[in-house]
């Protein structure tokens, strides 16, 4: 008797509650906007209208690159065990010039620890304005496809979808989305997302 009830105190609690861990740049960090209103916060809302039970983990900093959030990542897995990972990142690599395939192997690194830790991995790919040429920016958007196919992970739509009206949807900066745009940035991840939590 007392074997058996060592046994049953020593499993663990079974919890149903799903960890949404969110690695982002500016665009997911509320850049400019009142607390609370950004994408994400949103995220957290609809989770709760739609009775998912999901807790959301922001772990977004502006200015973030692909360099930070590999670095950031490990320590992350280990204290919120996500069960999804929804990677924003790459936008501030872009911005910035640097090397595409440095980008594409940070953000594999990325893809690759989080799948070995037991999270799924849904990317959120980003795009960068045309000033760096066609090609640059054509390859930079194929990255986030190309790995898609290559690691077998999901691929949300672009998360700028449906903003090209800039002096309705983004800041004076002409970079980051005001708060009009949030709602409609939650509806381009969440269809796929949501396949993802049942």
């Amino acid at each position: 008797m007392l074997l058996c009830l060592f046994v049953l105190q020593a499993l663990p609690a079974y919890s149903a509650t799903k960890t949404l861990l969110v690695l982002g740049d500016s665009i997911s960090a509320e850049y400019g906007l009142p607390r609370g209103s950004g994408w994400v916060r949103l995220l957290e809302s609809r989770l709760q209208n739609e009775k998912t039970d999901a807790v959301v983990v922001n772990a977004s900093i502006s200015g973030e690159t692909t360099a930070g959030g590999s670095a950031r990542l490990p320590s992350l897995l280990k204290q919120h065990h996500p069960s999804i990972v929804l990677l924003e990142l790459g936008a501030n690599d872009g911005l910035r010039g640097l090397s595409l395939a440095a980008t594409q192997a940070r953000l594999r690194d990325m893809i690759q620890l989080s799948v070995a830790a037991g999270a799924q991995v849904l990317i959120i790919p980003m795009q960068i304005p045309p000033n760096y040429g066609p090609d640059y920016s054509k390859r930079f958007s194929a990255l986030f496809q190309g790995l898609a196919k290559e690691k077998g992970v999901r691929l949300a739509p672009v998360l700028l979808r449906g903003l090209e009206d800039t002096d309705k949807f983004f800041q004076a900066d002409r970079i980051h989305p005001n708060q009009a745009a949030q709602p409609l940035m939650l509806n381009n991840v969440w269809p796929v997302l949501k396949s993802l939590l049942h």
